[in-house]
């Protein structure tokens, strides 16, 4: 007999950076998830598999029961070991699902390419916290760490309002006409974020509290837009606000200058994917840059 728990993808719309300080972010559940069956097994281990979106399995371990509970330090970062820190932290929130057990059998299967970067650690998180019945943003503080935005749309199956005080959720109404000349493009590019949230950790103490107000403006616009132009308008100017902040090209500036149409970063600049947003379907002039993975409003957004 079989458990199993779900939570969905993510994608940031707006709020990146500055939700760590406060700030209202925007973000989108995806129709793309994870899920996490357990069976019951014996040994005093968990014998792992995860399995990516099309059934390959990228991650095979067995993990002992010991591991969980004595999380020793171990200076080479592995999935293994990832994967120990965050149920070590399960198990001091909660030590029920390894005291009351003899073993198990787990599996996770991604519906999305696990490089997407639509969440793959935070469903686990959220999944693992279902599981053993525990708070999933705060086994997310200790393990991970983050603003917690990907949890709250882990949990949650409509467009939401997050802020990090509290780990408050709104959910929020995004249904506009123009959905169909939204789109999302993958970049194929892994961003390192830290150059990015250096700059803005260097820069955001001279306006903060301005910036925080301004970027809860724009995406209360973004929000409320009514035509695609005031959407495209209220994107543009919150990309144009966080260039500022942060100190680099917005994503349009810097690889597609010749774009007819609106481009947001999502989450880390640079990285996964981006927004497009566009009067016509701009497959044919991704194609000819090079990227392949193009997805529609309806295909991405739960």
């Amino acid at each position: 007999m079989s458990t199993t728990f779900y939570s969905n993808g993510k994608l940031f719309i707006s709020g990146e950076y500055l939700v760590l300080d406060g700030a209202d972010a925007f973000a989108l559940p995806t129709k793309f998830g994870q899920n996490l069956i357990i069976e019951n097994a014996k040994d005093k281990s968990i014998d792992w598999k995860s399995y990516d979106y099309d059934n390959t399995l990228w991650f095979e371990n067995t993990i002992s029961f010991d591991e969980i509970i004595n999380n020793t330090d171990s200076e080479i970062e592995t999935v293994k070991t990832t994967l120990i820190n965050i149920l070590h932290e399960a198990y001091l929130l909660n030590p029920d699902f390894i005291n009351n057990s003899r073993g198990y059998k787990i599996t996770t299967n991604l519906t999305f390419p696990r490089n997407w970067g639509l969440g793959t650690s935070s469903t686990l998180i959220n999944n693992i916290a279902q599981w053993t019945k525990i708070n999933a943003f705060t086994l997310l503080r200790n393990s991970f760490g983050g603003s917690g935005y990907d949890i709250a749309c882990a949990q949650n199956d409509t467009p939401i309002l997050y802020k990090i005080e509290n780990n408050s959720v709104q959910p929020v109404v995004f249904n506009p006409d123009f959905t169909k000349n939204i789109f999302f493009v993958y970049l194929n590019k892994k961003q390192n974020s830290k150059a990015a949230i250096h700059a803005y950790n260097k820069h955001k103490d001279q306006n903060l509290a301005k910036s925080v107000a301004e970027n809860n403006k724009i995406t209360n616009a973004i929000l409320h837009s009514k035509t695609l132009k005031e959407f495209a308008k209220a994107i543009e100017k919150h990309e144009n606000h966080l260039s500022d902040i942060l100190e680099i090209q917005t994503i349009k500036e810097k690889a597609f200058p010749d774009f007819d149409g609106t481009i947001k970063s999502l989450g880390a600049w640079g990285g996964d994917f981006v927004m497009v947003i566009s009067k016509d379907n701009p497959a044919a002039y991704f194609h000819s840059k090079g990227y392949e993975t193009i997805l529609t409003y309806e295909e991405m957004i739960l």
